[in-house]
């Protein structure tokens, strides 16, 4: 039977920097390496709002990204 081992996580924030001339909005994302496997969602949660604090921008989601090794 085959397993599933996690090679490393994610986080990317994104956020809504602006509108462009077809009044659209603009998406810019910040992603960072390393989180914690054992993260809970609502760890990844406080951290993502941590950090979009810092920004000038509003944030508009919160992605994981897990990457996994098949045996």
């Amino acid at each position: 039977m085959a397993q599933a081992m996690m090679k490393n996580s994610k986080i990317t924030l994104v956020f809504e920097t602006g509108m462009n001339e077809k009044a659209e909005a603009i998406f810019k994302a910040k992603s960072y390496a390393n989180v914690r496997k054992e993260a809970t969602a609502d760890q990844l949660d406080q951290a993502a709002s941590a950090l979009a604090g810092l920004s000038a921008y509003p944030i508009v989601s919160v992605e994981r990204t897990d990457n996994y090794d098949i045996m």
